[in-house]
């Protein structure tokens, strides 16, 4: 019994390394012939007894029954799979030592490109609708050339949460696929609960899911996300940072918000230079098994691959050189992870110098942290909209943070970004958790205070788009462009009435070459979209993954419409030449001299390059007819 006790208590009492231990941490290998998906993970130091494999589809809710496997087997083969489709999976893990751990992964084998996006609304404060005019500007067409159709809302920061959460809900019920809600600048904060996620003391917290959960019940300031939420949410809220205590006075919001989008513009067109790695401060450690860096361990491996994580020494003592903030100023990284003890502006042992060596907002912005997205667990970090916030302070850095949530209580799911998905399904996801995805411990599922700072519809892997698009009349629409220096394995091509779109794909496989031929233009405004398509390898499998697109605008007369009449025992036959999908009307009067034409038709769409219709009771002859468009 003495051996058995200290044997289960020595993963409690573990290095703050060994967090990964409340882990199974997932990476996928896949082929194409014969389809299949291949999981791994660590062995266990210190024993599991099994692994358990679940499988289910993307948006099911339960994992069925699982496989169960040995302890010492360290991966699954799965042969029941197809090229083209994606899987789900969860491995759980049961140990000697009682603890228990939990991995998910999402894989695919060559998985359809996600070109269809949706409906965002994006609600900007319309104090920064002048000064940041060109950059929103840009940032709406960045969206639509990563397929989303645009709702814009200008809002005051005077309203109540209630009247922009209405007018987010109306576009929900009025229109179809509204998938994600983007909040930009200072819109209204929603106060909801009496919270104590941190041990310090209750209080109301903020609650952005509000704006996501479009038919919930919030009248009676829920603790807990009353309802589903419908909407993918995120802010980028950069009001009330001074940078108290900098040893240089940081921009103003307004700049601070512009420095935002072009950092956003960069990382979408591929001009952010960061190696594909993670960094993790882990404080806290197993932490009498709640082990809130567990977040970290379990999304880094399916999103980046099992040697992709570097170490931070917390140590008391530890050279100012290796602390986290130390290193993010020199080095970038895609995704980081640091816990400690958090204050409204830092976090323990994660800084440059003292025994607690606490990282300050200041030493993030000052710094210039390099990292991309992160998750973070202090105490207050929920309380996120404080002045100089720590969380929010990623955002305002120079030249790469993009995103950061408070995760560890409860963890955060990011493994469907390996597939494409952006960060706002994972903010989702996470807000809508109960039992689905899994811990040792995981308090506050579906706490109110889940929330992202960033853009929601960010995604993780971009490729350079092609450049340069041009269009002329050759025999039809040319469309030719500079390739992307990406490895692509093609073109796709779309055509819209408008820069809003909705946009149609022209061509069903990928064009190799950098020019196209459209030769079913329409006349009138016809605007042009070419997206880059790289098969995207990642720890999950691969995938089909589009750039951002590029546009080009061409505007082509209409064609003389010729009319020509038959008269017939079935009245007068009248025959033009017409465009598919264009109205059509057919007007008549007794006189040419006369200028009042009535409509004799009605509408009219054509429905193939030549129209017809009869006047089958003409009132009188001589008859005159024309053909009209609305």
């Amino acid at each position: 019994m003495l051996v058995l006790f200290a044997f289960f208590q020595l993963p409690f009492g573990a290095a703050a390394d060994e967090t990964w231990l409340f882990a199974v941490q997932l990476a996928a290998t896949v082929q194409t012939n014969p389809p299949q998906i291949t999981l791994t993970w660590p062995q266990d130091p210190y024993g599991a007894i099994s692994y358990t494999v679940y499988r289910k589809s993307r948006d099911e809710q339960d994992w069925g029954t699982g496989t169960v496997l040995s302890g010492s087997q360290t991966y699954f083969t799965d042969d029941n799979v197809a090229v083209g489709n994606t899987y789900e999976y969860q491995v759980e893990k049961h140990t000697v030592a009682g603890y228990s751990g939990y991995g998910y992964i999402y894989c695919g084998i060559e998985a359809p490109a996600i070109e269809d996006r949706g409906k965002l609304v994006l609600m900007v404060a319309d104090n920064m609708t002048t000064p940041l005019s060109n950059e929103l500007s840009r940032l709406e067409n960045d969206l639509i050339g990563d397929g989303w159709q645009v709702i814009r809302h200008d809002v005051s920061t005077n309203d109540s949460p209630d009247v922009v959460r209405n007018l987010i809900a109306a576009d929900y019920f009025m229109e179809n696929n509204v998938q994600a809600v983007f909040l930009f600048g200072h819109i209204p904060i929603l106060h909801s609960g009496n919270v104590n996620y941190d041990d310090h003391e209750f209080r109301p917290m903020p609650a952005d899911a509000f704006y996501g959960d479009v038919d919930g019940d919030w009248s009676g300031s829920p603790d807990f996300i009353p309802s589903d939420i419908e909407l993918m949410v995120g802010r980028v809220d950069l009001f009330d940072m001074p940078g108290n205590g900098s040893a240089n006075p940081w921009p103003n919001e307004t700049e601070l918000l512009r420095n935002y989008l072009n950092k956003d513009h960069a990382w979408r067109f591929g001009q952010s230079q960061v190696q594909q790695r993670a960094l993790m401060c882990d404080r806290r450690g197993v932490d009498s098994g709640w082990a809130p860096a567990a977040s970290g361990y379990r999304n880094f491996d399916p999103l980046l691959g099992h040697e992709s994580v570097d170490f931070a020494d917390w140590a008391d003592h530890a050279p100012a050189s290796q602390r986290w903030a130390s290193i993010l100023e020199r080095e970038s990284y895609v995704w980081g992870y640091a816990c400690g003890a958090g204050s409204p502006t830092g976090v323990s042992f994660a800084g440059t110098s003292g025994m607690y060596s606490e990282a300050w907002s200041t030493d993030i912005v000052d710094g210039n942290a390099k990292v991309v997205f992160v998750m973070l667990f202090g105490s207050w970090f929920g309380n996120w909209d404080g002045t100089d916030n720590f969380m929010r302070s990623f955002l305002a850095t120079p030249t790469l943070g993009l995103t950061a949530c408070l995760s560890g209580e409860p963890h955060w799911n990011f493994h469907h970004m390996a597939m494409g998905e952006p960060i706002g399904f994972s903010t989702r996801l996470t807000m809508n958790n109960s039992t689905t995805y899994r811990s040792e411990t995981n308090d506050f599922t579906r706490g109110n205070f889940i929330a992202l700072m960033g853009d929601p519809t960010l995604r993780m892997y971009p490729v350079v788009p092609p450049s340069n698009l041009s269009a002329t009349i050759q025999g039809g629409v040319l469309l030719s462009w500079q390739a992307s220096p990406d490895n692509v394995i093609g073109y796709y091509i779309y055509r819209a009435d408008s820069i809003t779109g909705p946009f149609t794909r022209l061509n069903d496989l990928p064009v190799i070459a950098t020019q196209y031929l459209d030769s079913s233009f329409r006349s009138g405004k016809n605007v042009y979209m070419v997206r880059a398509v790289k098969l995207q390898q990642t720890a999950s499998g691969t995938f089909f993954n589009p750039s951002q697109g590029i546009f080009v605008q061409i505007d082509l007369p209409k064609p003389p419409i010729y009319l020509s009449a038959n008269l017939n025992e079935t009245g007068v036959a009248l025959s033009w030449n017409s465009q598919p999908g264009e109205v059509y009307h057919i007007e008549a009067t007794d006189s040419l001299t006369d200028e009042n034409w009535s409509d004799v038709s009605g509408a009219i769409t054509a429905d193939s390059e030549i129209s017809n219709w009869t006047d089958s009771n003409p009132s009188h002859v001589p008859h005159f007819y024309r053909v009209a468009m609305p």
